[in-house]
Order: structure tokens, then sequence, then C-alpha cells
């Protein structure tokens, strides 16, 4: 009974030291433990983070310089309509109408010229023959001057169509304009426009004005001339001189 007691107790030691002995065979290495920190972790994502946030930036700012680029692009494209050719074609007419004045042009010089002798003091020593043909050159520069007044409006009405139909282009080209650039120079084109039909302005004014000047010349000039002969016709010795005059024949 003694000898199965101890037999029992060293198989019962035997039992308690077993785990213990296999403890060490059954252990993991320590390089393969994971170790789970929390604050690393959190410094790696926010890391993460911020090098996104980087990377987005950068990607906007690259898109911001492209759409500036673009933006500047377009700016500096010029417009493809030019107005210039046909303005111009209209000041040439314009003023081709101005310089085919008849008689007295559009010369400083020569109306100095023209009016100290047709349109000056009538000389006393003229022939009745040179006063009649004086008047009548006067005459006739008062007529080529309304003539040319009314070429000239006849030539500015004329460019009202063409004037309309540059500025509804114009219009249009700088309300499609894509940029800066294009829409000065449209804006520029319709300036030009406007100072195109100012000079048409100007040029109606300029023959009215020489029209009405030449009437006026002429007018003053008749009304010396008038005075002249009337005192050619009241002076004796070379005025009306009376006469025998026979109305019916004296038969006897």
């Amino acid at each position: 009974m003694k000898l199965h007691h101890s037999r029992a107790a060293r198989f019962a030691a035997a039992l308690l030291t077993a785990p213990v002995a296999l403890a060490p065979m059954m252990a993991t290495p320590a390089h393969a433990i994971i170790v789970y920190d929390p604050t690393n972790y959190a410094q790696n994502v926010l890391q993460a983070a911020r090098a996104l946030e980087q990377i987005t930036n950068q990607i906007t700012s690259l898109q911001n310089e492209a759409q500036m680029l673009i933006n500047q692009a377009r700016n500096l494209t010029s417009l493809p309509f030019s107005a210039l050719q046909q303005l111009q074609q209209s000041v040439q007419k314009t003023q081709a109408l101005l310089s085919q004045a008849q008689n007295i042009a559009y010369d400083v010089q020569k109306i100095d010229q023209m009016f100290q002798q047709k349109y000056g003091n009538v000389s006393m020593s003229a022939s009745d023959q040179q006063l009649v043909s004086d008047a009548r050159s006067r005459w006739q520069n008062t007529v080529g001057g309304l003539q040319d007044a009314m070429r000239v409006q006849a030539g500015v009405v004329g460019n009202i169509d063409t004037n309309r139909a540059q500025m509804s282009a114009l219009v249009g080209q700088s309300q499609g304009a894509t940029g800066a650039l294009q829409a000065t120079q449209a804006g520029n084109q319709l300036l030009a426009l406007q100072a195109q039909q100012l000079a048409d302005l100007t040029a109606v004014v300029a023959a009215n004005g020489r029209a009405q000047m030449l009437t006026e010349a002429e007018r003053a000039a008749a009304a010396e001339q008038g005075r002249e002969q009337r005192r050619r016709f009241l002076t004796p010795g070379s005025g009306y001189q009376p006469g025998n005059a026979q109305m019916f024949n004296n038969r006897n």
C-alpha cells in the first residue's frame, strides 16, 4: 500500500512539472512577436494625411497654372476680323468727292486769288462786257458749289449702309470675344468707325458751308456791281443821253 502511494505521488509530480519542461519548446521566437504601438500608428496616419494634402495642393496649383496659361492665350488671341479696309474705302470715297470741287476748290491760295479776281471791289475801268462775264462766272461758282454739296451729301448717305453693316459685325465680334485682346481690338475698330462717320459729317458741313459762302459772296459782289453800273448809268456823258424819238413815220 505504501509502494502504490509512492508511485502515485511520482506520477502527479511528473504531470505538474511537464508544462514547465514543455513551455520552452512551445514558446514563440522574440523576432516574430508583433508589438502594437498606438502612438506610432497615429503619427504614421497623420504623416500620410499630410503627404496626401500636399499632393492635392500641388495638383490644384498645377490646374490653376494651366487655367491661367489658357486665359493668357485667350487674352493674346487676335481678333479674326478687320473693318479697316471698308472704313478706309468710305473715307477715300468722301475725299474723292471733296477733291472734285468745281472752280473754287478747298485751297487757301486759290480761294484768295479767286476772290481777289471775281469777288473783290468792282473795277471802275472794267468794261460792261467784263462786268457781265464776271457776274456769270460768280453765278457758275455758286451753282457748282451747290452741286458739289449735294454730291458730297449723296456720297455720305451711300456710306450709311456700309457703316451699318460694319457696326453690326463689330458689335458681334466684341460680344463674342474670347479674350481681352479681341475685345480691345473690336472696341478700337468701333472707334475707327465713329471717326469715319465724323469725317463724313465734317465733309458735309464743309461742303454745305462752301456752297453757302459762295452764295453770300455772289450776293455781295452782285450788290457792288449793281452800284457801279448805276453810277455809270447816272454819270453825265457816259450814262443815258436823251434824244429825239420818232414814233411814227411822218409822211407828207
